[in-house]
């Protein structure tokens, strides 16, 4: 049987030389991209060096474009110089232009009316009859001697007319000028009859019986510069009846003086009125950018406090009535700050005040509440109960005091931070220690990450401490039962404690307010968790007060996570974090890494050569895990701004209820203690 009458079965040769096949083609692919890689390679080591120049060119540049960029007087002036520039270009190529035509055109007439009259008179001689008779000879060797210095005759006669103002060559018929010694050329003044006549205008010359004219360079050979000239020529007859070409050369020099008397005095004319110009543009911008400049530094000085700062008003032009309006601006803005001042020093005063004075019949109150308190058990049930919310109310009215005074301190700028080396690692273990019993009651584990090497910075102790407590409790408050993530990581010169909770989360835009006053994810709820509302505002001005962030992150369903990050050293400016914002267990992060896995499985499988029906395809290796907290570092933001709300995407479960969605802003150890009978009281005093 032959090779062709039957198609081979698996495992027989011909499944393997297709085999064969796929595998050359997957080698060839794997070459071609190890050799793109290598190409990639060579293009990265010659990147330094293409940096490096980009690097020296932009040395000299960059404080150029910044001089342009920043000084509109300098614009102005260079841009009014290079339109006038233009302007006395194109208006000197136009006077040139017609300057030039004009001398042409003239000299042109007279040539033709000079070589008019040459023409004319050469055809007289050669029309005129000999004269019969003379020594040595008869009528016939007579005219013989004529016809010979003829040419020469007439070259001299004709050039004697024009001395300096045209010079004339005759020319022989043919091309080489060969036959007896009348043929010969003749020029007078030196010429160069062969550089000087143009070939083309010969040829029309031969053609024509009229007058041809032509520009070309008039040559010498006695050693004499060549100049420009106009040839104009015409074919005649001599004496003999033979063929001849006349031309008369004219000159162009005078011409050329005059037109390059022209060019200069325009030259120096469009010079000095671009210098002119550019004069009068410089000092009008200086007038109107001066008092620019002027209100831009007096803006300056009033935004740093200096608030008597005016203008000086010379005149009663527009720029004088802008100064007047901007003193009148300022003014009134000096006016109403030392109002807001004014204002903001009563209320600080009055808060400080209340809160002190508040102290004294609190502590009243109190000592008969513990008595009261002490004594519930020979109450009856409802005296009991109502004992027991009478301690918890004043634990909570002494926290709101306290509160109160810490913020007014922050008002007033009379917060001092008392910053030390300390390791954040023993700080959070004293949170969460603290914060272990609310846990439990919660059913929430909190677990820690990034504490295998210490993480130390310079900073207040009791101020750090008193954040995290927020941040830990309220992650436990609204993690619904879930675990807590407290996440440390040092690098560079800052170090963040980051808090993640799975519990619901914030809506979008609420990551911004979350750290003002008093504010609530629900206004119409009720404040049942014994939070004071003023915490998170409290812990902003804490990380403020230390030169670092506090920003929060958060979406609907999916936790929140906050995240503090402080200078490993006082006075140090923050340029990132080491644990980025958005967690990568986030909604959008799981799907990002969902992408990269697909991409990744199809790049493998793409790899491997392909089998047949009958193989067994390889096995993929699984991508290893992604370690916590890795992640590009966050820009620079301000505190508590730059925080992002992830939307829930459509196609999900509808949020829960709006009541479990209110995130308290207050961690105090009164309230962690009373946390689970807070729960079953409502507090109507802010909500609406």
């Amino acid at each position: 049987m032959s090779s062709g009458s039957a198609a081979p079965k698996p495992g027989e040769p011909g499944v393997r030389t297709g085999r064969t096949a796929d595998r050359a083609r997957g080698a060839s692919r794997i070459g071609r991209l190890m050799r793109r890689g290598r190409l990639l390679q060579d293009g990265a080591a010659g990147s330094p060096v293409l940096r490096l120049a980009v690097r020296l060119l932009r040395r000299p540049v960059l404080p150029a474009v910044r001089l342009w960029r920043r000084n509109i007087q300098l614009r102005v002036v260079i841009t009014t110089l290079l339109m006038s520039l233009g302007v006395v270009l194109l208006l000197g190529l136009v006077v040139i232009g017609q300057v030039r035509n004009g001398l042409l055109d003239a000299k042109e007439k007279a040539a033709q009316s000079q070589a008019a009259g040459g023409f004319t008179v050469a055809k007289e001689k050669a029309d005129a009859p000999v004269e019969p008779g003379g020594e040595g000879g008869s009528g016939d060797g007579r005219s013989s001697r004529n016809s010979v210095n003829w040419r020469s005759d007439l070259v001299v006669q004709l050039a004697s007319g024009g001395q300096s103002a045209f010079n004339v060559v005759a020319l022989s018929a043919d091309a080489n000028g060969t036959g007896s010694s009348s043929r010969f050329p003749r020029a007078s003044g030196g010429v160069d009859h062969i550089a000087s006549v143009p070939e083309d205008l010969r040829s029309d010359v031969a053609k024509g019986t009229g007058t041809f004219q032509k520009y070309t360079l008039i040559q010498y050979t006695d050693g004499r510069e060549s100049e420009s000239g106009l040839v104009i020529g015409k074919r005649l007859t001599d004496v003999d009846g033979n063929s001849y070409e006349l031309y008369y050369l004219f000159p162009l020099t005078q011409e050329e003086q005059s037109l390059n008397l022209v060019k200069g005095t325009l030259a120096t004319a469009g010079l000095f009125v671009v210098v002119l110009l550019g004069a009068i543009a410089w000092l009008v911008v200086r007038q109107v950018v001066t008092p620019v400049r002027m209100a831009a530094g007096i803006a300056e000085r009033l935004s740093t406090g200096r608030l008597q700062e005016r203008m000086k008003v010379t005149g009663e032009d527009d720029i004088a009535r802008l100064g007047e309006a901007f003193n009148k601006m300022a003014q009134s803005l000096h006016l109403k700050i030392q109002q807001l001042e004014e204002l903001s020093r009563m209320q600080r005063r009055f808060v400080s005040d209340v809160s002190h004075e508040l102290r004294t019949p609190l502590t009243t109150v109190r000592m008969a509440a513990d008595v009261i308190h002490e004594a519930r058990v020979d109450f009856d049930p409802v005296t009991a109960r109502s004992a027991e919310l009478l301690g918890d109310q004043l634990d909570r009215f002494e926290s709101l005091l306290s509160d109160l005074l810490e913020i007014s301190r922050f008002d007033a700028g009379a917060a001092a931070l008392e910053a030390e080396p300390i390791d954040l690692r023993v700080v959070v273990r004293r949170v969460i220690g603290g914060a272990e019993p609310l846990a439990e009651r919660k059913g929430t584990r909190i677990r820690v990450l990034g504490d295998e090497q210490p993480v130390v910075a310079e900073a207040d102790a009791r101020r750090v401490e008193r954040v995290l407590r927020n941040l830990v409790v309220n992650a436990v408050e609204h993690g619904e039962g879930r675990d807590v993530v407290v996440r440390m990581a040092v690098a560079g010169g800052a170090v963040a404690v980051a808090v993640r909770d799975y519990g619901v989360g914030l809506k979008p835009g609420e990551a911004t307010r979350v750290f003002n006053r008093f504010w609530r994810a629900d206004p119409a709820r009720a404040r049942t968790t014994g939070g004071t509302g003023l915490g998170l505002s409290i812990a902003v001005e804490d990380a403020r007060l230390h030169g670092g962030w506090l920003q929060a992150w958060g979406e609907p369903g999916g936790g929140s996570q906050f995240r503090l990050t402080l200078p490993r050293t006082a006075d140090e400016p923050l340029r990132g974090s080491p644990i980025p914002l958005e967690p990568e267990d986030s909604r959008r992060g799981r799907e990002r890494s969902s992408r990269d896995d697909q991409k990744e499985s199809a790049h493998r499988l793409a790899s491997v050569p392909s089998q047949s029906a009958t193989g067994s395809s390889l096995p993929v290796p699984p991508r290893p895990p992604v370690p916590p907290g890795a992640g590009a570092v966050d820009p620079t933001a301000l505190p508590g701004n730059g925080a992002r709300v992830v939307p829930r995407s459509t196609g999900e479960p509808v949020e829960r209820d709006a009541a479990t969605s209110s995130r308290s802003t207050s961690s105090t150890a009164a309230t962690v203690a009373s946390a689970a009978q807070a729960s079953e009281r409502e507090d109507t005093t802010r909500g609406r």
